[in-house]
């Protein structure tokens, strides 16, 4: 297996910050770090789902996110009701949460975070260039809060939190 440099790994307390590169090999390594993270926190019961959001929002930011000579950046923060993820990359293009056709080989993947997160994901443009696609997952039949993350995380209406149905 290729390893894949993450420059700046940077545990705080309950926040991970690391920087990777926009490569299909990140996505694996991003998985492994975040299980490593909710292992540590105890949230260990939450590696499931929380796999599959940070596989699904890293694989997006590879595939339609990247920026050649950007790298990606996730950033796991341990919250009082689960864990919230962020994929911060380079381009200012916003997913769409969209229904796919019986037939279609792609265009899942945020209605899998939607149905993992119960709603509880969105995006928001960030200091500098791109945006911030984050999520929050938490045990079944709780409510994670939201925490305050500063002003530049506050919705706009230009910057909904998608919590809606999905889009036809």
């Amino acid at each position: 297996m290729q390893q894949v440099p993450s420059r700046g790994v940077r545990a705080e307390g309950a926040v991970v910050t690391t920087s990777w590169p926009s490569s299909p090999c990140s996505v694996d390594h991003a998985r492994r770090m975040l299980e490593e993270a909710l292992t540590g926190w105890g949230l260990a019961e939450l590696s499931e789902s929380a796999a599959l959001v940070i596989s699904e929002l890293m694989t997006n930011a590879v595939m339609h996110g990247g920026v050649p000579g950007r790298r990606i950046e996730t950033r796991v923060i341990r919250l009082a009701g689960g864990v919230r993820i962020e994929v911060h990359d380079a381009n200012a293009k916003r997913p769409e949460l969209r229904r796919a056709s019986d037939d279609d080989e792609r265009g899942r993947g945020l209605a899998l975070v939607h149905a993992l997160t119960d709603g509880c994901w969105g995006v928001n443009t960030r200091v500098g260039v791109g945006k911030r696609v984050w999520a929050q997952v938490a045990p079944k039949g709780s409510d994670p809060q939201l925490p305050n993350m500063g002003e530049r995380d506050q919705q706009t209406p230009s910057d909904p939190v998608l919590r809606a149905g999905i889009a036809p």
